[in-house]
């Protein structure tokens, strides 16, 4: 009570130092600079991720572009390759023109080179830089090669997916808050007592919002990801806390001498039951830190802070508003949506069966589409993108015109004899899928040594070190089709250099293909564990974390199962994000009824009984709770043109209401049904069973 007497006493000093932390918070939020390269996020022990730093290291080459240009004669090629080389940060051009020039006789070039770069309407530009795919130099760079090659020109490569990506969120992130706030503020009205208490939530919310953004600071970076949904989900997670300490303070005001009384003891209640509740949602995120693949820990860490901090202003910032909008707050007060629901309970429990049948029923349907579902995701990130962005017409344009999908880069010890090169470089070519390989021995043939062509030349392509060559590959990126072609190259690279390296957008798609196909199991295991734990110490019971953990993961099977038989295909992160957020967001409205449940039994109250008013009573809760959610998150899903986004939002949404139905229908059967082994396994609860079996005896 110490506490919760010096907020009451310290309240205008409390808002006075919020509203100052808010200052640093802005400024570090703008100084956080945001990642939008998935591939980043790699671990830094695999070979593609050496291979990309070892490109940039010794041949000062990190981004790789391709540019199609339509409807041009050679020599305005020529003009156009001469711009692009004077934008800052463009390392190489690689056109016919670099090689037409150099001192040998044009006859002895190979005929294909030509044909591989120019269609009869359309030719092919390659563009190196000097700094890496996601830099924002890269990005800048790509945004002045677009500006000077005009619209005959499209820029294809991860670099300008980024770009574009990075355009696409900065111009829809402030609509995410709006319509996040917008439509929380709407369900809170409705479904809560007041008129004016949602805006005094959303200010003490925001407020904590601000200071987990402006902190992440010291990360250096953040996601894009985790960017857009931070703010969101901590909205929509926190507001539950807002709404217990405002009903908490409610039922003490009829109890108490004076408002300022009745904060100071809805603090101290509400901080006790807060805190169980929030462990659980910091495990859901915390899970996320086990993940290899270190998006997950990104997320993971900015969310749980997020949680945390969200905990500190309900116990702090909202009551210090609330205290000072006292009057205004009792004056706009309404009566609440939601009713009485004894009548409504007691008609779920008299046909509790019913549910239980339900629930079994659900199961197996459920689970196969949860399984299908996460065999069904996509990884390829242009696939998030709308079809009328720059990348994807870029893509769509060299994949029509010359038949490229993907391009891999081998780096080959320099070592290597040019006619083990050779060798190699028809055996690759004779792989399915590969258009060509284009090296210093494909660029000249057999007829021409590599000593005799110039030194500016044999550095694009070779250092003291590695030889660089490109693959051309039909097949898109993250299809199994590539991937299959990507073991075929690395066995045969692997035969002719054992120290080389195949790299690019491809094998690193499949390394995070395969990466996050283990974090997925690790993930979901160790959220299970983590807060089947924290159910068994907080509710002081063997056998209410596994009806509990039932309840919400038969929801979750649902919600990341309706995909499957919708024909959809999520982006690879949803489902092992929204399985471990939806888990510990949501097993929250189950542990609200088990408690009151619990205290019923051990009050005396019969099963039936105890049942029906156990669920009564967390019914509004858990609407308000589940409906703050979907509010927070439906907007954002059908507003974004980002799928990442749209995906996992939809999910959250669906995910909210999904739990809550499950919460409000079936946990009440499964307690029904297993009333006696919950007596048997519960610490206080054991004695219940004694009682009646000495009544039965007596009777």
């Amino acid at each position: 009570m110490k506490f919760s007497k010096a907020v009451v006493k310290h309240r205008v000093l409390i808002l006075i130092v919020t509203l100052l932390l808010m200052i640093p918070s802005v400024l570090g939020m703008a100084g956080t600079r945001i990642n939008y390269d998935m591939l980043d996020y790699l671990p830094e022990d695999m070979d593609t991720v050496k291979g990309q730093k070892e490109l940039l290291k010794e041949f000062g080459k990190g981004a790789f572009s391709f540019i199609v240009v339509e409807n041009m004669e050679d020599k305005e090629v020529a003009e156009l390759v001469k711009k692009i080389e004077k934008v800052d940060h463009v390392e190489t051009v690689l056109w016919y023109s670099s090689f037409a020039d150099i001192s040998v006789p044009k006859e002895l070039l190979p005929d294909e080179l030509y044909d591989q770069f120019n269609t009869d309407d359309a030719t092919m530009v390659a563009v190196f830089f000097d700094s890496a795919t996601s830099e924002d130099v890269t990005m800048d760079a790509i945004r002045e090669i677009r500006s000077v090659t005009g619209k005959q020109c499209f820029v294809s490569g991860m670099s300008a997916l980024v770009t574009d990506l990075k355009d696409l969120c900065e111009k829809e992130e402030p609509v995410y808050v709006g319509l996040a706030v917008l439509l929380a503020c709407v369900a809170m009205m409705l479904f809560l007592d007041s008129y004016l208490v949602p805006f005094i939530f959303l200010a003490s919310i925001g407020m904590m919002i601000l200071i987990n953004l402006g902190s992440n600071y010291f990360f250096g970076e953040i996601s894009y990801i985790t960017k857009a949904l931070s703010a969101v989900l901590q909205l929509a997670v926190t507001m539950d806390y807002s709404i217990f300490l405002w009903h908490s303070y409610n039922e003490q005001k009829e109890n108490c001498s004076d408002y300022k009384e009745a904060m100071e003891v809805a603090i101290h209640e509400t901080f006790t039951s807060v805190i169980g509740s929030s462990i659980t949602t910091v495990a859901g995120f915390i899970a996320l830190c086990f993940m290899t693949f270190t998006l997950g820990k990104d997320l993971g860490i900015v969310m749980a802070k997020g949680v945390l901090l969200g905990v500190l202003g309900c116990v702090t910032v909202l009551p210090a508003l609330i205290l000072i909008f006292d009057k205004p707050l009792q004056k706009t007060k309404h009566r609440p949506l939601i009713k009485d629901m004894t009548k409504f309970s007691k008609k779920i429990i008299h046909v509790f069966p019913v549910f239980i049948i339900v629930f079994v029923l659900l199961i197996p349907p459920a689970f196969y589409g949860y399984k299908k579902t996460n065999s069904e995701v996509y990884y390829d990130m242009g696939e998030c993108l709308p079809k009328d962005m720059k990348y994807v017409i870029a893509n769509s344009k060299l994949s029509e015109e010359f038949d490229i999908a993907s391009t891999h880069m081998i780096l080959l010890d320099s070592s290597v004899p040019s006619d083990d090169v050779r060798s190699m470089i028809r055996e690759m070519e004779d792989v399915k899928g590969v258009k060509y390989v284009l090296g210093l021995e494909s660029v000249l043939g057999s007829k021409v040594p590599v000593e005799i062509l110039p030194d500016h030349i044999r550095e694009v392509l070779e250092s003291d070190k590695w030889e660089l060559l490109l693959v051309n590959s039909e097949y898109r990126v993250a299809s199994n089709e590539v991937n299959k072609q990507v073991d075929s190259l690395n066995k045969i690279m692997k035969k002719y250099d054992k120290g080389g390296m195949l790299i690019g957008e491809a094998p690193c798609m499949k390394d995070m293909i395969e990466t996050t196909d283990r974090d997925f199991k690790v993930v979901n295991a160790v959220s299970i564990l983590a807060i089947f734990v924290i159910i068994a110490l907080v509710e002081k019971s063997f056998s209410i974390p596994f009806i509990l953990i039932s309840v919400i993961e038969l929801a979750i099977f649902i919600n990341l199962g309706l995909p499957h038989y919708f024909g959809q295909s999520l982006p690879f992160i949803a489902p092992i994000c929204i399985s471990t957020i939806q888990l510990g967001a949501t097993v929250d409205y189950a542990i609200l009824m088990t408690t009151r449940y619990k205290t019923e039994r051990i009050r005396g109250g019969s099963k039936k009984q105890s049942v029906v008013t156990a669920l009564s009573t967390s019914i509004p809760s858990i609407i308000v709770s589940g409906m703050g959610l979907f509010a927070a998150t439906f907007g954002v899903a059908v507003y974004s043109d980002i799928d990442i986004i749209s995906s996992m939002c939809m999910l959250m949404a669906r995910g909210a209401v999904v739990s809550m139905l499950c919460v409000i229908f079936i946990l009440p059967a499964l307690f029904m049904l297993c009333d006696k082994l919950i007596c048997a396994t519960t610490k206080q609860m054991t004695g219940i069973l004694k009682k009646v079996k000495v009544r039965n005896e007596e009777a």
